[in-house]
């Protein structure tokens, strides 16, 4: 207790910064269906390494605690979505086993993963988004049934054990795969939205336990996730996640789009910068 209310009183400006970056990655987890980690693993780590902690404890705690964050932002933009008609409740149900299964998956193995591999995995994913959304056309389209089993555990698990790994809520790969299977941005957005959920509880309580034995945590941690983190950003993403929902449903459906691409573009190129930069 007593190291907690050190934290508070010697990093007050720390905490409204993590205010800061829940409001902004709840309000982008609403306009983009993608839960906000790609804000948020950035924002922690810098917070981490503010104070103290190791690189290794500071990323892969920054990773479990967004999975967190992602729970609530993911809940409150699907509800706001779900309310507008654009989620497609059936791929919903079909996908959210399977992206379990491979968050789980791979919030266990991330005790054993080094941090260079896990920033890898992260920029990687996100330069490849990026890419897929600012490309001539947004990415090509091709009608596919996302309903057919050979799609749903293959793309579902991978999109679970990439998220999980990444921080992320599944939203950044599930945007991608619907509307590269012919689906509308905003039903994309809108589903995504969803698979939040299934990517970060089940990744949250694997980061829990795997890192039940590291040290050089941060105060207030339980294994690699961060109550104190966790409750601040927590707050102010629920807040602003269903404003960003509602700033989806009137934006047009090609510049939502790029606008994703260069969102995850910039996340992408500030956390390689942050790892590898120095």
């Amino acid at each position: 207790m007593a190291s907690l209310t050190a934290f508070f009183a010697d990093n007050l400006f720390l905490i409204a910064a993590m205010l800061g970056a829940g409001f902004a990655s709840g309000f982008a987890g609403g306009l983009f269906g993608i839960g906000g980690g790609i804000i948020t693993v950035p924002a922690l780590y810098a917070v981490f390494q503010a104070i103290g902690v190791g690189e290794e404890a500071s990323l892969k705690t920054a990773i479990g605690t967004s999975l967190g964050v992602i729970i609530v932002t993911s809940l409150r933009a699907l509800a706001a979505h779900r309310r507008a008609g654009h989620v497609d409740m059936g791929v919903l149900k079909a996908w959210v086993p399977w992206i379990a299964l491979g968050a789980g998956t791979g919030g266990l193995l991330a005790r054993w993963v080094p941090t260079e591999l896990l920033t890898a995995v992260f920029v990687g994913g996100a330069f490849y988004v990026a890419a897929r959304r600012l490309g001539p056309g947004g990415g090509a389209r091709r009608n596919r049934d996302l309903m057919r089993r050979r799609l749903t555990w293959p793309l579902g698990t991978a999109t679970g054990f990439f998220s999980s790994l990444m921080g992320i809520g599944g939203g950044a790969l599930g945007v991608m795969v619907m509307t590269a299977s012919g689906r509308a941005i905003h039903q994309a957005i809108a589903t995504s939205a969803g698979f939040g959920v299934a990517v970060a509880l089940p990744g949250a309580l694997a980061f829990m336990w795997s890192g039940r034995a590291a040290g050089d945590l941060p105060p207030g941690s339980i294994g690699y996730f961060n109550l104190v983190a966790f409750a601040a950003m927590a707050l102010t993403a629920g807040v602003a996640a269903p404003l960003g929902a509602r700033l989806a449903h009137r934006t047009d459906g090609s510049l939502l789009s790029r606008l994703f691409g260069g969102y995850v573009l910039l996340a992408a190129v500030g956390l390689a910068w942050d790892v590898f930069g120095k």
